[in-house]
């Protein structure tokens, strides 16, 4: 047994509020930025301060002879998280997001600073909880969901990683070509993306696509290795086929796409568009279920 005292790593984010200030200098300035849109830094300003409580809610429940950690997102790709890490998540359900990349098997735990305007799917426990979760997720004790997690590889080795779902097409608004190879088929498309969701995602964007086209294809649960895959807007023409717009992906299978576009091809996960890959001509991607998953603690 490790006589390592356990070491909590605690992510957050810069708050609306701090994100002003940077960019304007004063509070004064900011205040007045946003008074000219009809907006009140006092709203920011409260959310600042909420999420700052929970922050000292959270810290206070660290056990004295823990090793702890703050680091914020912008750092998470330089950061070297070490195995038997806790990590706590404070803010937004898609900071958990965010998180889950760098992780291999750590168990996370989401802290919700303002339920009043944050959902708290994945953030789900106030800041108050902490202190009664943090014995058990330490010690592999307490109640964990493990979520699958989607992985994009291409031909050329790199690789990317994405709780929610995994964005292909073009970086601009221009139509993505490419062909994709899919469980039934394969053909040529031109299209605005394809998005390839799991179980987690399933609540966001690829359930507003399914729902606007009234899909059959069965959004995953979010803890079922499994994986839906919607194309967006297939045009339909004497070179390209519409006949794969939707499916489903099951553990050991993949949807392969090879590119046909220019160097504006791209493949980015979770909505964060800096951090993506290339998908150049001739480039192809395997998209499945990643082997990595999210271990949420829950009450």
């Amino acid at each position: 047994m490790s006589t390592v005292a356990p070491r909590v790593v605690v992510v957050t984010r810069p708050t609306e509020y701090e994100a002003l200030l940077v960019r304007h200098g004063t509070r004064e300035q900011a205040r007045f930025f946003l008074a000219r849109r009809g907006r009140s830094l006092d709203e920011l300003d409260e959310r600042h301060r909420r999420r700052e409580a929970s922050l000292g809610v959270v810290s206070a429940a660290i056990p004295g002879r823990w090793r702890r950690a703050r680091i914020d997102r912008a750092d998470l790709s330089r950061f070297v998280f070490g195995p038997e890490d806790v990590v706590v998540v404070v803010g937004q359900d898609g900071l958990v997001a965010n998180v889950a990349k760098y992780l291999r098997g750590q168990r996370v735990l989401g802290v919700n600073p303002d339920p009043r305007s944050y959902d708290g799917v994945l953030a789900s426990h106030p800041a108050e909880a902490v202190g009664d979760l943090l014995p058990g997720a330490s010690t592999g004790a307490g109640k964990v969901e493990v979520r699958t997690m989607v992985s994009a590889r291409l031909d050329d080795g790199q690789r990317l990683l994405a709780l929610n779902e995994v964005f292909i097409g073009h970086r601009t608004h221009q139509s993505a070509r490419y062909r994709v190879e899919g469980p039934t088929g394969d053909e040529a498309q031109s299209s605005s993306g394809v998005i390839v969701t799991t179980g987690t995602g399933a609540t966001g964007w690829a359930r507003s696509i399914a729902r606007q086209r009234a899909d059959k294809v069965p959004l995953p649960a979010p803890t079922e290795r499994r994986l839906a895959f919607f194309v967006r807007e297939p045009f339909p023409s004497v070179s390209t086929g519409t006949s794969l717009e939707s499916g489903s992906v099951v553990e050991g299978a993949t949807l392969a796409l090879r590119s046909e576009m220019d160097e504006r091809g791209t493949i980015f996960g979770d909505g964060i568009e800096d951090d993506r890959l290339e998908f150049g001509w001739g480039l192809r991607v395997e998209v499945g279920v990643a082997a990595e998953r999210l271990h949420l603690v829950r009450g």
